[in-house]
């Protein structure tokens, strides 16, 4: 790995947007340190680093503080080009194509999800018909294609990347079921391969820590309900 100094980044072994930055690290083969953040009582470290949102990950480069995952893949791909690894497109169409997809997934899918894991009752269903109503449109982009970045993953993959690991455990203990092989069988196909790219496959936190990350944010959205009532 190519060596690289003072390049930190904080963040938590089971968050799906710390590992799109911990995957485009590895595939650049740049060095790095990781600092663990404990979210249920977070350092001053971390507040003082990113003071506005107080989340993970952040990216700090000689001094120098990058937050939210998407821009931290385009900081890296910036600041590491020549020789290294792409991750976004060279041509400016394509490239504006896997931003907006990848806001597209952050935003339709993500929240989505979000809402049908914590809600009930309408919101609850408002949620998974997003969800459903991503995972086609998401069909019909991956359609003929082995990854969204071509031949090889990229941005876009990174960014929809957790859907292929993350996305099984929110429906496991969010109690619902949107995904199918059958209804969206491209999405399927990518997915397979691209849990089995070797640094996808090799940077995944294990299967039960993530499922009870999501067991603890049930509980605590259950335990914040009863003490509003």
């Amino acid at each position: 790995m190519s060596g690289t100094r003072d390049l930190k980044l904080l963040g938590t072994k089971e968050s799906l947007f710390t590992h799109r930055v911990v995957w485009a690290l590895k595939l650049k083969g740049i060095e790095y340190e990781f600092i663990e953040v404990d979210l249920l009582n977070k350092s001053p470290l971390l507040l003082e680093l990113n003071p506005v949102h107080k989340k993970v990950p952040v990216l700090v480069h000689a001094g120098k503080t990058i937050c939210e995952s998407l821009v931290i893949l385009e900081y890296i791909d910036e600041n590491w080009k020549d020789g290294y690894y792409p991750l976004l497109p060279q041509d400016p169409l394509a490239k504006a194509y896997a931003r907006f997809w990848a806001k597209f997934v952050d935003e339709k899918f993500y929240q989505g999800a979000t809402a049908a894991f914590f809600s009930t009752g309408e919101n609850r269903a408002k949620g998974i018909e997003s969800v459903a109503e991503a995972l086609q449109v998401l069909e019909g982009e991956i359609q003929g294609k082995k990854f969204f970045g071509g031949e090889t993953i990229g941005f876009l993959d990174i960014a929809v990347g957790w859907i292929a690991y993350w996305f099984q455990f929110v429906e496991e203990v969010g109690d619902f079921k949107v995904m199918n092989s059958t209804k969206y069988p491209s999405f399927d196909s990518w997915t397979k391969q691209f849990l089995q790219v070797s640094i996808i496959k090799e940077n995944l936190p294990p299967p039960e820590a993530v499922r009870c990350v999501f067991v603890g944010f049930k509980n605590m959205a259950f335990q914040a309900k009863n003490a509003e009532n």
